[in-house]
């Protein structure tokens, strides 16, 4: 997938410093860097909690939930320390955005932690990354050293009377850490498991503190939004879904790549004009509109808009905004197989609906794609998958299931086609390419 590629409805807000040399602490500084923090500063708690929350930002990670609503949860008062944590466990298969903000602007997260915590009055902040991305490590620890070394963190930042200090953690490669609750458990130097809730974060968190999450996106937006103010950002996008979105755009298109559209901009056009359209001409056959773990549309539901409210509206999600287009040489067996072995995989295995779930489901679609599919395994697949819906601790169990029910329900004809002993149509006839790279 191209790193850097560009278009014409392009909105640059969190990408517009990528590729301008933003790593150096100076040229960032040229680039208005650190300008909203020093604005923040001058500002009360409440008044910056307020300005989130009227510019519409919602989380970037998949949640979609109002950012400045999160942050007014944290009482104000806490016998604990708060703290704020940049979730940037980037591992959803379709996804790979946050990794160009932790290349190219790592400054703009750190800003946006610090911002976050004199909204909630946290003093400490975290900064985790995924396993994978060990490349990005130099990076951000630059950046952060670099920030200590001007004042911009530790005590008195700024020159105020404020302080506050940002450590990075490296993950392990685990898919669970994503998840806010394993997250900190993870940072707490234990097994990445989810914990039971209520108590929630923004109560009990890191070390029993208050604590604020949020994913890299997210919190790269925060200092935009300082500077520009709410009503700017807000309108960037249609009501309750403001500002901009990094758009992962991959599988068979001619132009894959990340592209920063304005919320709400239309699917079929983010497909056909700024993707390019289907690779080599084929037809359509599927999108994944928002990561692998959001449910598929077909050819007839892609004129919707990409925001959190329309999708919800057609039976799926805007997630993470990995879109993963499949052309007419896909077996939607075999990617729903795909799919079910990488959750399978990933499953911390602590609750039993997740754990059984997907080894059962992997199981029967390896059978059934293998050629030793019954007509029944058609309707257990499905069943299975409902079943597992809201019965986990944590959204894994919904993620391998969601995908999976949309998958029977959209191409049960093409499960139907595997069966008596069949061998996929696909690989029969010469048609099937290897699935599209899911990063």
């Amino acid at each position: 997938m191209a790193d850097l590629v560009s278009h014409p409805d392009e909105v640059r807000v969190v990408s517009k410093r990528f590729g301008k040399g933003a790593t150096n602490i100076d040229r960032y500084l040229e680039l208005d860097g650190y300008k909203a923090v020093q604005k923040a500063l001058g500002m009360q708690p409440d008044a910056i909690v307020n300005e989130v929350k009227n510019s519409g930002l919602r989380g970037r990670g998949g949640a979609g939930f109002n950012t400045g609503m999160k942050w007014s949860f944290v009482p104000k008062q806490s016998p604990k320390p708060k703290y704020v944590l940049c979730n940037g466990d980037e591992s959803e298969p379709g996804t790979c955005k946050d990794r160009l903000i932790f290349e190219h602007d790592p400054h703009a997260m750190i800003e946006g932690v610090i911002i976050a915590g004199l909204a909630v009055g946290a003093t400490t902040g975290y900064i985790y990354i995924r396993g994978e991305y060990r490349y990005l490590l130099e990076i951000m620890q630059k950046a952060i050293a670099d920030a200590y070394s001007r004042g911009y963190l530790g005590k008195n930042i700024f020159g105020s009377d404020r302080h506050f200090d940002i450590y990075w953690h490296g993950g392990a490669g685990a898919y669970e850490v994503g998840e806010e609750s394993a997250l900190m458990e993870s940072l707490e130097g234990k097994r990445g498991i989810p914990r039971i809730r209520p108590p929630f974060p923004a109560v009990v968190g890191l070390w029993g503190g208050p604590t604020v999450i949020n994913n890299a996106e997210t919190l790269a937006s925060v200092p935009h939004i300082i500077l520009g103010g709410a009503d700017w950002y807000a309108n960037l996008g249609p009501p309750k879904n403001g500002g901009t979105r990094l758009f992962c755009l991959s599988g068979h298109l001619e132009h894959p790549g990340v592209y920063e559209l304005p919320m709400g901009y239309n699917l079929k056009r983010m497909i056909y004009e700024v993707g390019g359209g289907i690779l080599n001409g084929r037809k359509l056959k599927a999108v994944v509109p928002g990561g692998s773990s959001t449910p598929i549309l077909s050819p007839e539901e892609i004129d919707v808009a990409m925001d959190f409210d329309s999708l919800t509206k057609v039976g799926s999600m805007l997630g993470s905004g990995g879109v993963v287009v499949l052309d007419e040489t896909t077996c939607m067996v075999k990617f729903a197989l795909r799919i079910m072995k990488f959750y399978q995989h990933e499953s911390c295995g602590w609750c039993i609906p997740c754990r059984e779930g997907t080894d059962w489901l992997k199981k029967t679609l390896t059978r059934f794609h293998a050629g030793g599919g019954l007509k029944k395994d058609i309707d257990n697949i499905q069943y299975l998958s409902e079943n597992m819906l809201g019965r986990t601790f944590c959204p894994l169990g919904d993620a391998a299931a969601m995908p999976t029910i949309s998958i029977v329900k959209k191409f049960r004809k093409e499960f139907e086609e595997h069966l008596d002993g069949r061998p996929c149509p696909f690989e029969k006839q010469g048609k099937i390419e290897e699935l599209p790279v899911m990063v």
